[in-house]
């Protein structure tokens, strides 16, 4: 008796590693031939000059198509480099801040973290204390406050305000939809 052939370690299963007993069968054209034995599938698929390739392995029977499955390997991982390499990497910018900012300030980091949500990016916002300012937490709070109510409209509190030692964090990001 020979031994079974192992499974391929990755991809789909093709020809005699097909281990069910029907398939439902797909030709090189796109046309449904039905559902038939898996021996008589790849002497069809052996006769077009290609190889029977399990396109969809948990459907009832699994589908079968007629392919090249060396050219289907190469552009499945074209597709797959393709989509890795237009997905954004979110980043988390950072602003710092102190309680007592001036206005003027106050506006040039929005405007920061404006661009920074606007190109997809979290952003922490940090407002450092020193001496007696660490007394007056509630300023610090209410400036975070500020942040978050002007940023409604475009950006969402993904972790609300809290002390870490000397200084006060929050963290927000772009809205979705």
């Amino acid at each position: 008796m020979i031994a079974p052939v192992p499974p391929p370690l990755n991809g789909p299963r093709y020809n005699e590693y097909i281990n069910v007993p029907r398939v439902r069968v797909i030709d090189e054209n796109g046309e449904n031939l039905g559902v038939m034995y898996t021996r008589e599938a790849r002497a069809l698929a052996e006769e077009a000059g290609l190889d029977l390739v399990e396109i969809s392995p948990n459907a009832d029977p699994p589908v079968c198509k007629f392919l090249d499955v060396g050219r289907f390997k190469y552009e499945a991982q074209k597709k797959a480099n393709l989509a890795r390499k237009t997905q954004k990497v979110q980043d988390i910018k950072e602003i710092k801040m102190r309680p007592n900012i001036d206005d003027h300030d106050y506006e040039t980091k929005m405007k920061s973290v404006r661009k920074f949500i606007e190109d997809g990016d979290k952003v922490k916002i940090t407002l450092r204390f020193r001496g007696r300012e660490l007394a007056h937490g509630q300023l610090g709070l209410r400036l975070l406050e500020r942040v978050r109510d002007d940023t409604v409209d475009y950006a969402k509190v993904e972790q609300h305000p809290r002390m870490e030692g000397r200084q006060m964090l929050m963290v927000i990001a772009p809205r979705q939809g």
